[in-house]
């Protein structure tokens, strides 16, 4: 028996809708990992650092728009009124709140679908400071960035949930 091989084109959609899909599971385990939870326990810091579960996902919010509206849109991070480093994204406001921090992030994703739908995995966007970057290297870095993010929630949130 021989293997039908895919022609390129339909290899590279069939390749975007499985980036696509991974990324939106990954969108979908940052909301998981507030579920259930109090504000205050969202908010609570477990580690020394900036690390929280509600930080993490306000940090996930940041990471969307910095890679699908500043990379491909060309503006500046003041100009979307985001924060000027990724350090300063995990900086939780008086009015953080579970439910405030979720909508926001179900916004950024929907605007990034909307900002990546006509675009090519090799097309080539121009607004990140690393410089030119193709679309496929945003996707694989989001994955990565996300997954590294999800752990670290997960075992937040365990630990959150353990101590009740």
């Amino acid at each position: 028996m021989t293997a039908t091989a895919l022609e390129p084109e339909a290899f590279a959609a069939d390749l975007r809708d499985q980036l696509d899909r991974f990324l939106d599971d990954h969108r979908a385990q940052v909301l998981a990992c507030l579920d259930g939870l109090t504000d205050e326990e969202a908010r609570r810091s477990l580690v020394p650092s900036k690390t929280t579960v509600l930080g993490l996902a306000k940090h996930a919010t940041f990471i969307e728009e910095v890679w699908f509206d500043e990379a491909i849109s060309c503006r500046s991070r003041e100009e979307i009124g985001i924060p000027q480093t990724p350090d300063e994204s995990f900086d939780l406001d008086d009015g953080d709140t579970v439910e405030s921090v979720r909508q926001a992030y179900v916004l950024a994703c929907e605007a990034s679908r909307r900002a990546t739908a006509g675009l090519h995995l090799d097309d080539v966007v121009h607004g990140n400071r690393r410089g030119p970057l193709p679309l496929r290297w945003i996707y694989l870095h989001m994955l990565r960035e996300l997954a590294q993010h999800n752990g670290h929630a997960d075992i937040l949130r365990e630990q959150l949930i353990s101590a009740r």
